[in-house]
């Protein structure tokens, strides 16, 4: 069954879009089948991933709202094994009416579990019908933080937010793990923001972090996973041993470990 993180950060989208491609396109490479599902209507991850703009392309909007197959949204990205489900504009104000609206994304991967080892859900930045949908349908939750002051902010309102999720509408919600993005060891700011926040979090800070590398904030303006336009860059280098680290913290916690669907295990 797969194990569905959603990647959560209210306080801005572009650190939540670059972690959302790049762990799923290292998770990919890793042999471990993954599913990328874009719940913001900017459709961010969807571009960065590799697609054009195309309204007559099936998205998220057309598997929840208009009940279309699932086989019919998906498509295939530039990476093997990494699959991806484009978001839609419309889906935001569709789902305001819709029955059931909370549940809806949950209900419709249930037939998508077995198919894939990870399904990543990259969340909008407010705290919106799409995002209550991405966290009640996810299992754990992982936040990518910005090692700047004003990020901090944004990762107690987040949790803050999660703990109300896990009170009504799911209780078996998890922290992933807190990940360090834009870490620059050169600077003071960097060392001291890391050190805060694992001082508070502790354990929940992933022990890989993502550099400031301008390989990595080049790479969504090609549409390019950073392991596909500069696959020996510091970018690529820390998304390869978080997604490493995102595997083992699976085995640790099935007992098992997130077997690769080609195995026929």
């Amino acid at each position: 069954m797969a194990r569905i993180i959603a990647i959560a950060n209210q306080k801005g989208g572009v650190g939540k879009t670059t972690t959302a491609v790049n762990l799923s396109a290292c998770l990919a490479t890793a042999k471990q089948p993954t599913l990328l599902v874009d719940c913001d209507s900017q459709a961010n991850t969807t571009a960065a991933i590799g697609f054009a703009k195309d309204p007559s392309r099936r998205t998220l909007y057309h598997a929840l709202i208009l009940n279309e197959p699932f086989d019919r949204v998906i498509q295939k990205s530039q990476v093997e094994g990494l699959d991806v489900i484009p978001a839609d504009k419309n889906l935001a104000v569709e789902l305001v009416s819709a029955e059931d609206r909370e549940y809806r994304l949950r209900a419709a991967l249930k037939v998508l579990e077995g198919r894939y080892n990870f399904i990543i859900l990259d969340c909008p930045p407010a705290l919106d019908l799409l995002t209550l949908n991405a966290l009640v349908a996810a299992g754990s939750v992982l936040v990518p933080i910005q090692c700047e002051y004003l990020a901090l902010e944004g990762v107690s309102e987040l949790l803050d937010t999660l703990m109300r999720i896990r009170r009504t509408l799911n209780p078996n919600l998890e922290i992933e793990g807190i990940l360090l993005t834009m870490y620059d060891e050169r600077t003071t700011l960097s060392r001291q923001v890391a050190n805060d926040l694992r001082t508070f979090f502790g354990n929940q800070i992933f022990k890989s972090m993502i550099p400031r590398n301008v390989r990595l904030a080049e790479a969504p303006s090609f549409g390019k996973p950073i392991i596909l336009y500069d696959m020996n860059s510091k970018g690529a280098e820390g998304y390869t041993h978080l997604a490493k680290e995102v595997i083992a913290n699976g085995e640790k916690r099935t007992g098992t470990g997130a077997r690769s669907a080609h195995s026929g295990a």
